[in-house]
């Protein structure tokens, strides 16, 4: 059955559903509208408990969804990662919650002023395909530690996931707390224009730019985790073999289909020939059977294979270098494409447009860091952005003269890891951001209070207004 195909109740049932699941979760929450540390820590534990307990169904969930994917690839980015970032909400929760004192000014003292997080009431999760399980527990654990009810709105291009994720979780909590909505186009629709508040959606660009169209109907806030053409820049002062390595191991992971993957490399021209040739023998190092290997993914559906196929063939019709790792012959019928570099392409074709989204890998040239930063910032500013090399003045150069959503030097891909760094993007890759207090501060009201002091002066200020007011206002304007 192709991934695109859907195992799911009609659409308007899946919309009555939905309805019924919000304005539950909207009651509960009215009626408690701040669930205790405790509570909340128990939710957390859930989390964990649900995704350790099903961990082979969810798995094999995913590999059936995409046609194959290997089990380590989904320990790895989704099982090791999710519970990962549950335990460190865990660990900071209480430190998080706590209120937050801030300095008063010498005029309004002896008063206080605090900022206290406060939940924001139901969040709704649009989660993707690519990472299916991953992105849609990820945004749940801090959406759960900052106190919300959350909804979930799986992909309906993982069927398969998405119901073993809604059994687990009904069977784990209390459908008032957290719950899995299935459904297609229809009930993605109607989740948009739902009014959360909060809603986070990860996606493309395209269909975000859809999503916050619908949100702003309500004024829902949202959190938009996008993409774009995240680039990876080789420096002269770089190892190509240690570049190389990481670079493969980057855009190989689930086949590419990665929201942060290398989209493009730049290297120095004089480089271009190795740096490709050293990207082929590490991924075939990684891939030695790659035409037959269970290691490598599939292409989540027709629909996606197709349009690969038609960016790489344009590439070929334009007169582009391509080289290959793995045969198309071979891999075609599994859905799988070789890691197909095009080397030094023209700027007009589709390639060089669109975000990949699958193991096509451009290498193009580039005279200097400052040729890197022009051709990076000609672009819209991308997700993720890698750096290669030694140097750290050419190195600071280029971040502090490109604006990116994240950025790991030396290698691919980690800082999505690293719970104590906030994700997101920025322009067209998305907006707002979360992972570890910065997801506990997405999903909370950072509510600012003033108590202020019995022994206060304000009332001095209040009309009628004498020559004793302005004096006093005189004096107020020489300590502010």
């Amino acid at each position: 059955m192709p991934a695109d195909t859907a195992h799911a109740a009609p659409a308007n049932e899946n919309v009555t559903e939905l309805n019924r699941l919000f304005a539950l979760q909207k009651s509960a929450w009215a009626a408690a509208p701040f669930p205790s540390y405790d509570e909340r820590i128990a939710n957390l534990d859930r989390l964990i408990s649900l995704t350790e307990a099903n961990e082979d169904a969810f798995i094999t969930a995913i590999s059936e969804d995409f046609g194959n994917r290997a089990r380590q690839e989904t320990l790895i980015a989704e099982i090791v990662v999710t519970v990962s970032g549950v335990r460190h909400a865990k660990r900071h929760l209480k430190r998080w919650m706590r209120p937050r004192g801030v300095a008063t000014p010498l005029h309004l003292l002896p008063g206080r002023s605090r900022i206290e997080p406060q939940p924001l009431g139901v969040v709704g999760i649009i989660s993707p395909w690519n990472y299916p399980l991953q992105l849609a527990l990820a945004p749940a654990a801090a959406a759960l530690a900052a106190g919300n009810r959350v909804l979930i709105k799986p992909s309906e291009l993982t069927p398969r996931l998405a119901e073993t994720l809604r059994a687990a979780i009904a069977a784990e909590f209390d459908e008032s707390v957290c719950a899995v909505v299935t459904g297609g186009v229809e009930t993605g629709q109607a989740f948009t224009e739902t009014p959360f508040d909060h809603l986070l959606f990860t996606g493309s660009t395209a269909i975000g730019v859809r999503v916050a169209e619908a949100a702003a109907k309500n004024l829902t806030p949202v959190t938009l985790e996008l993409g774009g053409k995240s680039p990876a820049i080789i420096d002269d002062s770089a190892d190509i073999d240690a570049a190389a390595r990481s670079i493969a191991y980057g855009k190989m992971l689930n086949a590419g289909q990665t929201c942060v993957a290398p989209d493009y490399v730049l290297t120095p021209r004089e480089k271009l020939d190795a740096t490709a040739d050293a990207i082929a023998g590490a991924a075939r190092t990684m891939f030695p059977t790659i035409d037959t290997s269970n290691d490598y993914t599939s292409i989540i559906s027709d629909r996606h294979f197709a349009r690969l196929k038609s960016l790489v063939d344009e590439a070929r019709d334009k007169g582009a270098k391509i080289l290959e790792v793995g045969s198309s012959n071979a891999l075609y019928p599994q859905r799988k494409m070789p890691l197909t570099m095009v080397i030094d392409p023209p700027a007009d074709i589709g390639l060089m447009k669109e975000e990949i989204f699958g193991p096509v890998l451009p290498i193009l040239p580039a005279q200097s860091a400052a040729d890197a930063i022009d051709h990076i910032n000609r672009g819209d500013r991308p997700l993720a952005l890698y750096w290669y090399g030694e140097d750290s003045a050419a190195r600071d150069k280029v971040l502090q003269n490109t604006v990116s959503g994240g950025v790991t030097v030396n290698d691919a891909l980690w800082h999505v890891a690293q719970e104590n760094l906030p994700f997101g993007g920025v322009g067209k890759s998305g907006v707002g951001a979360y992972h570890g207090e910065a997801g506990f501060n997405t999903f909370s009201h950072l509510k600012p209070i003033f108590y202020q002091s019995r022994f206060s002066s304000g009332g001095l200020l209040h009309p009628p207004y004498t020559e004793k007011t302005t004096k006093i206002l005189s004096l107020l304007r020489k300590f502010i």
